[in-house]
């Protein structure tokens, strides 16, 4: 009962209960969401740590040398020391810099790098279902070339600027053949939702990989230049002298470019998992558990994060007018012609599916 008549007959409603109630309910949802949230932020930085010491060992064996192997078995806990030796290190900030955007940057491209994998399915019991996940995907990775962008020009150093301007120019280069491969799943399934995509080649028993294998290819080759990894790694080794944009950081500051980095070939190679891969089933086969298909899942990523690796170790640096020329003029025109042919096939073959938003 909401209301009730006091002793002179005047009708009252318990305005401060109602409101304590939703106040309560309130706070606790808030409380539940946050704590959700640094549980995921928690686990994403394990993910890049453990990540690290894998990427450090794989290239000790890929080049016949040791790699990490002191600190904890097997140099395990080499993440740890190194993330503790940034964090006491003193951060230097240049006098005429400008102070905001020189602390905002590197904030901006590690919340953006974790805020994308809000949305990555790894079964149907995803954390937040998106009908526009795909979309959110592509405009979540053009913002964080603002974040490398700000960190040059903020630093006041021309060495600092110049290594910003030409990460941008690298990223937004690749970033428009991302697009159109983007474009042409949304066309091949008729739906911007990741789940979606996952689910038709769960039923279809077939991976995106073998009917848009082109596009597959130059994903893989696009992520490296979109993470700025070897041999696309131009941003982070200018003349081998500085280290582009962020050479002006250091201590927590720097370490958090570096995490920002890890964790989007991390979100690369989720993508690329779900888009190509099949997501966490198997041609053939699916699992029925949550746990198992997650763990054929976190099997892919892990594949696709060994292919970061191996070219590391691997194929030697390009020149910035190579890698440009391969976006713009090889890149580009194949991947907006693939999605013209992809379009005519699906609409003189009747099986173009409608778009669901």
């Amino acid at each position: 009962m909401f209301y009730y008549i006091d002793q002179l007959g005047w009708f009252r409603f318990p305005f401060h209960l109602v409101l304590l109630n939703i106040w309560v309910g309130t706070v606790s949802v808030f409380l539940i969401n946050v704590g959700i949230h640094l549980i995921l932020f928690v686990v994403m930085l394990l993910k890049v740590a453990v990540s690290t010491w894998l990427e450090r060992r794989a290239m000790g064996n890929i080049q016949r040398r040791a790699g990490p192997n002191v600190v904890g078995p097997q140099g395990l806990f080499q993440p740890i020391a190194d993330g503790l030796k940034l964090l006491i290190k003193e951060p230097i900030i240049p006098a005429k810099a400008n102070f905001l955007l020189f602390l905002v940057a590197p904030m901006l491209v590690l919340i953006l790098s974790l805020g994308v994998w809000l949305f990555i399915p790894v079964t149907r019991h995803v954390y937040s279902n998106f009908t526009l996940s795909l979309l959110y995907v592509v405009v979540v990775g053009v913002l964080e070339t603002y974040g490398i962008l700000f960190a040059g020009w903020s630093s006041n150093s021309k060495y600092a600027l110049l290594g910003g301007l030409r990460a941008t120019a690298q990223m937004l280069s690749y970033e428009i053949s991302l697009s159109f491969i983007f474009l042409g799943v949304i066309f091949w399934i008729g739906s911007f939702n990741l789940i979606d995509v996952v689910l038709y080649q769960t039923t279809h028993n077939t991976w995106l990989l073998f009917p848009l294998l082109p596009f597959a290819v130059i994903f893989s080759i696009s992520m490296l230049a979109e993470s700025n990894r070897a041999p696309f790694d131009l941003p982070e080794a200018e003349a081998e002298i500085v280290a582009g944009y962020n050479v002006e950081y250091s201590g927590f500051l720097f370490a958090l470019f570096f995490l920002g980095e890890y964790a989007k070939m991390l979100f690369l190679s989720a993508i690329f998992t779900l888009l190509f891969g099949g997501g966490g089933s198997l041609l053939f086969w699916a699992a029925s558990s949550l746990w198992g298909i997650s763990f054929i899942f976190g099997l892919k990523v892990a594949f696709v994060f060994f292919f970061f690796v191996w070219v590391r170790a691997s194929l030697p640096r390009y020149r910035y007018d190579q890698l440009m020329d391969l976006g713009w003029k090889t890149f580009l025109p194949f991947t907006f012609g693939f999605l013209v042919f992809i379009i005519f096939v699906l609409y003189v073959s009747g099986t173009f599916p409608p778009l669901s938003w």
